[in-house]
């Protein structure tokens, strides 16, 4: 991603949505692009670990789990599942756990914060639907841009 996210927004003004909550920088890449993939999970990151165990085929997920950070909702080596399957990025309304290993990988990762403490792993919770955070509706498909200053996503097509 060669033009940054203040940049894009000058440009393209109201026809994107611009994140309000603010997330940490915590991959190792901070600037990343992609169309959006969803999962909306709480305390449990099983759909988050079998989804980047696919092909991601330059693709950011975004998970939402609901703000709480009682415990990670991806650590290092779901990560590095996301790097080998071809991921830009994840964005999480969670924390993560691992952060000095995040920090080597060539991934895009955004997040409240960290937590050391396991989620569980039973794969409850809903993939490829809308979710919103942040003042922002992310849509399965619709294209989002990261970098230092934030999140931008697509507005739906009036």
């Amino acid at each position: 991603m060669s033009q940054s996210t203040a940049d894009l927004y000058d440009e393209r003004g109201e026809s994107l949505q611009s994140l309000e909550t603010p997330l940490l920088d915590l991959g190792g890449r901070v600037r990343f692009a992609g169309p959006v993939r969803t999962i909306r999970c709480l305390g449990d990151n099983g759909l988050v670990k079998a989804t980047l165990a696919t092909p991601g085929d330059g693709a950011v997920l975004v998970v939402d789990g609901g703000g709480s950070m009682a415990s990670a909702l991806m650590g290092d080596m779901i990560a590095a599942s996301a790097v080998a399957n071809g991921w830009a990025g994840v964005v999480i309304h969670g924390p993560v756990r691992d952060r000095a290993a995040l920090a080597q990988l060539p991934l895009g990762v955004k997040a409240l914060g960290s937590n050391p403490r396991k989620s569980a792993k039973d794969g409850v919770g809903e993939a490829d639907a809308p979710v919103e955070f942040g003042g922002v509706v992310f849509r399965p498909g619709a294209m989002l841009w990261a970098d230092e200053d934030g999140v931008l996503v697509e507005r739906p097509a009036p």
